[in-house]
This record gives C-alpha cells, structure tokens and sequence, in this order.
C-alpha cells in the first residue's frame, strides 16, 4: 500500500529583508508561479507583532532551488527581498564557522553583486552589505555553509581589485573577540602620542626632548594648512621598552610651562574600543548602585514638577526626579531615584495609592527590564488562558469535543419577519485576527 504513495523531496526556504507592508498574499501570489507550495508562514514578534520574515516550502526541491537562483534579491512592495535555505540549527549560525567578513567594498556593490561574486566558491547561508541611509557603509558578511568555501573565497578574493577597490576578506570575528585582540595589542607597542606642549616646539626639538629616553625613529608634530604647530604629534621608537620609559618619564611633566600629555598611539577604533569599555564600566557600576533604588511613579497631575520631589523626600534623599513630558505637556508618570534600595521601598510602602492632588499614584521599584519581562509575562497568561478556557465557537474543534454527539449543535430558529429583532456581536477576543458573528434573538421590549 505505501508503494503507491509517491514521495516527494521537500524544501523550505527563508524569506527575509522583507517590506513591513508585505503580507501572505503577496508572497503566495510572487512564489507560486516556481511551482506548487506546501506551506508559507510569515513569522511575527509575538508581543509586538513586528514582521522577522516568512519560509515557504515548496513541493519539489528542484522548484525550491529554481527559485533560489532566479528570485533572490527581487523586488517585492519596492524592496528587494533576500532568499537562503532555511536552518533548523541555530547553532550553525551563532557559531560563525563559514562566515567571513569583507571590507573596503566600492558604494556600487550590493547585495546581489556580492553573493554572485562569492557564489562560485560554495553554497551561501547569508550574504549582506551593511548599509545605512546614505547607501553602503564599505562592508559585508558572506556566510558560506562550509568551512572549506569559506577558506576557498579568502584565499582567492583578499587584496583583490573589485570594481576599483581593493577588498580585505578575512575570517569573521564576533566583536568580543575582536575587542579582546586590541586590549592585548595595547601592551605592546612602539608609538607614542604627545600633545599640550605649545606652538613653539617643531619636529627637531621634540625629537631632543625625547631622545634621552631612547633611540627615536620617526618624528611628526602635526601642523595647520599656514605650517602653525597644532600642540600634539607621534613618535616612534625602536621597541616597547623605550617607548613605556618616555611615558613614564614625560607624562604630566611641564614643557615649556604646559603640562603634557604622553601616552601609546592609537587609532580610531581602538580609541572607540576604549571609550566604550570604559562607559560600560561606568554604566555598569552605576546600574549596580542604583539596582532597586528607582522608581517608577505613574497616574501623575499635568502639573506635579516640583512637588513630585517634596513628596519623595520625606523617606530619604533623593538624587533625580524626572516627568515625562511629550510636546511641552506631562504624559502622566515620571521616575524618582534613591540613593538606596531601602529608601525606594519605604516610599513605594507609603506612597502606592496615595492621592496627590486629585489622584491616586501608582508606585512600583522595578527595573525597566523586569517590567517589560512582567508585562510579558502577563500577556503570554492571558493569551494561555483564551485559548484554554475562552469562549466556545460553534463548528470550532473545541465546541465539537465538548458535543455529545457528531451533529452542529442548532441555534434558536427565528420566526419569519423577525430578523430585525436580532442584533450583531462583534467579538474578537479568543483571537485578534477573527471577527466572529453571533446571533441570538431579542425580546419586542428591547426594540
């Protein structure tokens, strides 16, 4: 008997850099001229609702690849949409094997350029150029679905001439790593960055001030467009050692009756690296600080500015408060900031519920994270709770289990002439995407 059921290869693919506009039909209308289609969900942020992308699942593997080759990047709503074989691991993307990274890209390079430049070495799971909204931002991501394509394309694209540019296509590295390699490289180096020491000091006598400290080989102080010294410059030594001595010996030193400052050369990125860090550090730090000591206040008067201080400060020091306002006008809650937990549920304890003015506050010492994890939560029980004991429909599979036999249970007939004693119901909360009508007579007195 299953000899004579056919068997068909299926395959699904992914869907994604869609427009927000685009919806099923227009998907099901621009695939289904590759061939017969299983299936087509487009996939939603389940709280939001936001559009992530769609899969289509095609009934032959050669419709699935037909529409690989030929549809991919094709326009849908104005937008060009990009297609890659579905992954069922996530694990095969997050873990970066395949993927490699490639800058220096001409601004004509798009998406449809770089994966047929790169096709020819394997089969491509992703393939992107970062853009922004002046066009391309000079580089992109080619994720082939082995390692060997990826060492195949490295080996044979990096230092090539690509329209006019000459391209760096290299292993990719998630920015942690990336980030871990510069903190390293900052402990050895042999360049050195000076500045605050005046107009008057030219390339010759810095190299003198410096020389002391080692053998230098290289000298610039940077000047303006009228040859006027700008007060900083580099110098390069001839190893590390002799370079960390010149900061140790110069930095914060007086040259020429200015402080100075010394310390290892960097470039952008590493400067941005740093910066960063540091303000993680900071924000980090503060959050640790301050974990448990907001509040949120909410229900708020168009006019409580000021008194939202003097209310709070009756159970402890407060360091910020702060409405929220919109167009010149309050939007009705605001924060209070503690300098301690204890102090923030003293004045939760005693101010949720209070009335201020004319009305009642709603107090709460959370984070806007555990909020948001709460309202989800929340959402998520609500959504459990119609599914599973919301309204019963007829003809749905659940008015039919609960049936005690086969048949559609019968509404109450109505008599002839009567339809306009009847009204309509509109309710869409078991699902907000149904609209259900319901009918059930009225008595003549409600008419």
């Amino acid at each position: 008997m299953s000899a004579l059921v056919p068997h068909f290869e299926t395959s699904s693919l992914y869907l994604g850099d869609l427009h927000p506009e685009v919806n099923e039909a227009m998907m099901y209308e621009k695939f289904s001229t590759a061939g017969p289609i299983l299936s087509l969900r487009a996939c939603r942020d389940l709280v939001t609702r936001r559009f992530l992308g769609a899969h289509v699942n095609f009934l032959l593997r050669t419709d699935t690849e037909w529409t690989l080759d030929t549809m991919n990047f094709g326009i849908i709503n104005g937008k060009p949409l990009r297609i890659t074989w579905s992954q069922h691991d996530p694990s095969l993307c997050k873990s970066g094997v395949g993927n490699i990274f490639i800058k220096n890209l001409a601004k004509s390079i798009d998406d449809k350029s770089l994966y047929d430049t790169f096709s020819v070495f394997g089969n491509i799971i992703f393939c992107k150029v970062v853009t922004d909204e002046n066009g391309s931002r000079g580089f992109g991501f080619v994720h082939f679905e082995k390692s060997e394509a990826a060492r195949r394309a490295i080996a044979k694209m990096n230092r090539i001439l690509l329209k006019g540019s000459r391209v760096f296509a290299g292993q990719f590295k998630p920015r942690k790593e990336r980030e871990a390699e510069l903190r390293a490289q900052a402990n050895i180096f042999t360049n050195v960055y000076i500045k605050n020491f005046g107009d008057a000091i030219d390339d010759e006598c810095l190299k003198e001030v410096l020389g002391e400290f080692g053998s230098v080989l290289s000298v610039r102080v940077m000047t303006d467009e009228n040859g006027k010294s700008k007060s900083f410059g580099f110098v390069s030594f001839e190893n590390f050692e002799k370079a960390q001595k010149t900061i140790e010996g110069i930095n914060g030193k007086v040259l020429n009756g200015n402080q100075v400052y010394v310390g290892r050369a960097q470039n952008k990125a590493e400067r941005q690296s740093e910066l960063k860090h540091k303000f993680e550090q900071i924000k980090q730090g503060k959050l640790t600080r301050c974990k448990g000591a907001n509040i949120y206040v909410k229900n708020l008067e168009d006019d409580i500015d000021n008194k939202l201080r003097r209310e709070f400060s009756l159970f402890g020091t407060i360091t910020s408060t702060r409405v929220m306002m919109e167009a010149g006008c309050s939007k009705g809650f605001g924060f209070v900031s503690n300098t301690s937990p204890e102090e923030a549920n003293k004045a939760v304890m005693a101010m949720n519920g209070k009335i201020v003015i004319t009305k009642p506050l709603y107090v709460l010492a959370q984070s806007k994270e555990e909020h948001q994890a709460l309202l989800t939560k929340n959402y998520m029980e609500r959504v459990v709770a119609l599914k599973d004991g919301g309204y019963s429909i007829l003809n749905t599979p659940k008015a039919a289990a609960t049936s005690s036999c086969n048949c559609v249970p019968a509404l109450p007939q109505l008599q002839c002439g009567s339809a306009h004693l009847c009204k309509t119901v509109l309710r869409a909360k078991h699902h907000p995407s149904r609209v259900y009508w319901i009918f059930y007579p009225l008595s003549s007195s409600s008419t």
